[in-house]
């Protein structure tokens, strides 16, 4: 198992409370033995004026996946995680129901994380794939 700590998906959600995760409907729904996926709704407070999901609210979903799953690999609070580089290609737009991203690792260091995102749409089309890296301050 890659998790130093596998919380409760309850306990991850209460985290989100007060912050711009949780303002944008970002619940996280499963954990594996080496991923975690949470959804995000596709609604006004994550589409553009389009009417479509906003890229914006897509790397927030990614970057929120991987800095969490970071958190869940470190010595928290006397180790931080925090991302240093996020690249995301937007495939396709959605324009309603839910999103769902799943955060897989690639490399696991002692001062660097780097995570694999996919996220797709309820139809389980990809429509975006990124790669945040995250910096382990301590």
């Amino acid at each position: 198992m890659l998790w130093k700590y596998l919380p409760d998906l309850e306990a991850l959600n209460q985290f989100r409370q007060h912050t711009a995760v949780g303002h944008m409907g970002i619940s996280f729904t499963a954990i594996g033995e080496d991923w975690l996926e949470a959804t995000m709704p596709v609604d006004h407070r994550t589409k553009q004026p389009a009417g479509i999901l906003h890229g914006g609210a897509s790397a927030l979903l990614a970057e929120t996946l991987g800095s969490v799953a970071s958190v869940l690999l470190i010595d928290w609070p006397r180790q931080q995680a925090v991302g240093i580089e996020l690249n995301i290609s937007h495939l396709r737009s959605v324009r309603e129901g839910q999103v769902t991203g799943r955060a897989t690792a690639i490399r696991i260091g002692r001062r660097t994380h780097v995570w694999d995102i996919r996220l797709r749409d309820e139809a389980d089309r990809l429509i975006a794939v990124a790669r945040l890296t995250m910096a382990i301050l301590s």
